[in-house]
């Protein structure tokens, strides 16, 4: 079906439910789309940590789809993350670093921006020891 307008984010899920420091792991995000989007290049999303450094997370599958995933893989005890850390995600948390998200039926610019309620509505991951 060919939708009304461009592409926007309806909802931002984590795949990954926790985060152990010791044993380290991939931290993915799902984002949602109102419609099938293409992508092309390595757009990125941004995971805030409340202690440390933001860790950004690449463009992994979705294309073509209305479910784009973002993942980040973490070593065991690496100095990015430390127990008690609170991952979140933010407004605004994709950027298109260099690439594109397009509608795929109408062909423009998905819109990439998100409110800080979508964002919030992703819950949060406390990183355990």
């Amino acid at each position: 079906a060919v939708g009304i307008g461009q592409a926007d984010i309806v909802e931002i899920d984590f795949v990954s439910t926790a985060f152990d420091k010791s044993d380290g792991g991939t931290l993915s995000v799902k984002v949602f789309f109102n419609e099938n989007v293409t992508v092309s290049g390595t757009p990125q999303l941004t995971v805030v940590n409340d202690q440390r450094a933001n860790h950004t997370l690449s463009y992994a599958s979705g294309s073509t789809t209305n479910e784009l995933v973002f993942e980040l893989a973490i070593g065991a005890n690496n100095a990015a993350t430390n127990a008690g850390d609170e991952l979140s995600i933010g407004a605004n948390a994709i950027s298109l670093n260099g690439g594109t998200i397009v509608d795929t039926a109408g062909g423009g610019n998905s819109t990439i921006t998100n409110s800080e309620a979508i964002g919030t509505a992703a819950g949060t991951i406390t990183v355990a020891a």
